[in-house]
Order: structure tokens, then sequence, then C-alpha cells
């Protein structure tokens, strides 16, 4: 409700905007943002969960309302209801924004993922503290829709943790779109008089109507009754490769809480195997950290899997990265001129693998699916050259790739 799917609902329309005006033919106008807000709130069914108790019960799941937390061995507390279980409980509370320590800073109330992607009106300006991947989605969500927006990061480059060719490409993406990014600064000190104002540490002030802090998130485990059980509260409950605790047999954690990997599809992959292994079954994650399939929704999107060129040389891998334009191919022609991109495979050339593969462009989203069997089922490029995209296709970008390998 306020993640991936209101985000994305935000995003839709610029990035199918931007599509329309690169395809010669059509007539493009701009974006109704009163509309673009109400299908936002469809696509959440206006924060209204009961559409999805249907089939929990269908599958026997009794759903208890309440707040919970651990009440000693195998017991849960939802208000003053006291919850046995006989196998298991599992931990699924998620994470929470981290606000940093900036003088002034709390007093402002400023947004987090969960104000930004529920707000009810388009803000005249927005200051985004943070250029990660909510950093730099909401930037182009709201900067579609009409907003000044300006984005600091303190590193130097937005999008630090993936391929440097795809945070160049996203800020220059989001540059193109009218958002300021200010890189190589901190903010020092935050206030409102009528705006809000951060104070940075080159000495210059910027302000806006609205300011969303996205620095980082942080395991949700305060207030959920862990030391009932002796356990610290504040940071991941460690699992094993079971997803069971590595403290107790029946505590499992699910999801963001264990800090394994913080997203949505891989917390229901970790659910999956959890719920195996609770059933007795011997499970073990096979993706996990590095090889969790990743997007980013801007304009031009990045999907990547595991490693980047940089992380695979920093694991003593004697890797080679392959990288072509993600525009050559006749797919690719169709979705417009002058799209941006970049693909790149990193390849294991002691094993002949694929290790990690990075895509930026138009939809990219599509073609990470491929990658990431290439990667976790370690598919030696000579059986990848066999996997025949078809023409014309975006998949074909695999052929370009393995061509440019040499093979």
């Amino acid at each position: 409700y306020y993640a991936c799917m209101p985000s994305k609902a935000l995003l839709r329309p610029g990035e199918l905007l931007a599509e329309v005006r690169r395809v010669p033919g059509l007539v493009a106008q701009g974006l109704d943002a009163e509309a673009v807000l109400a299908r936002r709130d469809e696509v959440v069914h206006e924060l209204d969960d009961s559409s999805q108790l249907p089939w929990l019960e269908e599958r026997g799941v009794e759903v208890v309302r309440g707040r919970g937390k651990l009440a000693g061995e195998r017991r849960v507390a939802v208000e003053d209801d006291v919850l046995v279980a006989e196998r298991a409980v599992v931990v699924a509370t998620g994470s929470t924004s981290v606000t940093p320590l900036l003088p002034g800073l709390a007093e402002l109330r400023p947004w987090s993922n969960r104000e930004a992607t529920t707000a009810r009106a388009v803000p005249a300006s927005l200051l985004i503290l943070g250029g990660g991947v909510v950093g730099v989605e909401l930037a182009q969500a709201w900067a579609s829709l009409g907003s000044k927006v300006t984005v600091i990061e303190g590193g130097p480059c937005v999008l630090a943790r993936e391929e440097p060719f795809a945070g160049e490409q996203v800020a220059a993406g989001l540059r193109e779109l009218g958002v300021e990014i200010r890189t190589g600064v901190r903010a020092v000190a935050a206030s409102r008089g009528g705006d809000v104002r951060l104070e940075l540490d080159d000495e210059s002030t910027v302000g806006a109507e609205e300011l969303l802090v996205a620095v980082g998130r942080r395991p949700a485990t305060n207030g959920i009754g862990l030391e009932t059980v002796g356990l610290e509260p504040g940071k991941a409950l460690e699992v094993g490769e079971d997803l069971r605790s590595v403290a107790y047999d029946w505590l499992y954690a699910i999801g963001d809480v264990n800090g394994r990997a913080l997203l949505t599809h891989m917390g229901k992959y970790q659910a999956r195997l959890a719920a195996d292994a609770i059933l007795g079954k011997r499970v073990s994650l096979r993706s996990d950290g590095l090889l969790s399939p990743r997007v980013i929704f801007t304009d031009p999107q990045v999907a990547a899997v595991g490693h980047t060129l940089a992380s695979a040389q920093s694991a003593g891998l004697n890797v080679r990265a392959v990288d072509v334009e993600t525009s050559g191919t006749a797919g690719a022609s169709f979705v417009g001129r002058n799209a941006p991109g970049t693909s790149r495979l990193v390849v294991d050339e002691d094993r002949r693998v694929v290790v990690g593969a990075t895509f930026t462009g138009t939809e990219t989203a599509e073609l990470i699916h491929a990658a990431t069997i290439a990667v976790i089922g370690e598919v030696p490029l000579d059986t990848l050259w066999h996997a025949v995209p078809s023409f014309p296709t975006r998949s074909e970008i695999w052929l370009r790739l393995l061509e440019s390998y040499g093979l």
C-alpha cells in the first residue's frame, strides 16, 4: 500500500508519455495529475485490505486484527488475547524509513515513502534527501506530475550500488525532466518557515514545499516483543538458509525484517521457503542478496541481477564485462527514437557463466527474468547461445551480448 504498487501507479503515466513522445505519429498531451492520483488510489483499493481476505479465508487462514508482539516462546499477544503456536511463529514486520539525526528534521515531520505515495495533491516543489532507489523513483513520479524536484545525495552519484552507467543515465533522464540533482553535499540542519529549508555542508540553502527523506530503511523489530525471548530489539533478525532464527528453532523471519533482501518479491520467495521448512521439508536459500533481481522504474529503467563489475572484482572473480547499446535490436526500434540505454553482462571467465547483468533503457524490466535464470541456474554461455530470441523483440539483446563476447 505504501511502496511498490502505488509508486508504480504514479510512475506509469509519465513513463508512457515519454514513450509516446519518442514514437513518430503519436500526439502526446500532458498528464492529468488528478486522474493519476485517482488511479493510484484505485490500485491500492483506497488503502482498504478487505479485497485480500477472500483468498486467505479460502485457504483456511484465520486473520486476527490488532497489534501483535511476541510474549514468550511460541506465544504472540494481540491486544488482550494470546495466540499459542504448535510449530512456529513467523515474523514478517517489514522495515521502516530511517530518519537521520539532523537538527530540526524530526520537528518538520517530513515525508517518508508512506506520505510520498499517498499524497492527495501534487506539491509545487519537493526536496528529496537521498539518491537511492526510493529517491530517484519518487523524483521521477512527482516531477512528471508537475512538481519542481531537487534531489540531495551525499555521495558522488545516485544509485551508487548499481553499475556507474546506470546512475549516470538515470540522472541525465531526471535532469531532462527538470529535476535538480546535487551530489557530494549533505544536509546539516532543517527548518520550516512556510516552506522546508535545508542547510547544506557547502553553506548553501535549498527549500521546497515538502521534504521526502529517503536515505535508507531499517528492519522493524522495535516494539514486537523480542525482549520476551531474549533477543535485542532494533536489529535485523538473523536467520539461517532455511529462514529459521539462529537463536530458536520455532522462530522464523521473512522479508525486510531479516535484512537479507529488502524487496517485495524476495519476501514472497522467503515466505514460500519458510512455509516448506515449517512443514518439514529441507530448504535452502539460493536467491539472496546480490542474486535478488531488482528493477528501478525510472526513465530509463534499470534492471539488474547478480554482480556489478566492481562487486565481482571485489569478490575475487576473474570476470569480463560485455556491453552493448540496449537500442541495438530491431525490436527496440519500435519503442521510439533516441531511447538511451546500456546492456551489460558480467561473465565469469573461469566457468564461462553469467554472474551479473544490468540493463538500462525502455521496458528493460521485462528482460531481467531471463538474466535471473541465467545467473541462478549458472547456465553455460555455450548453452545460452542456443536459446534463440524471437524476432523482432527486445530479447534479441541477448544475441547481441553473446556475439560481442565472441560466440
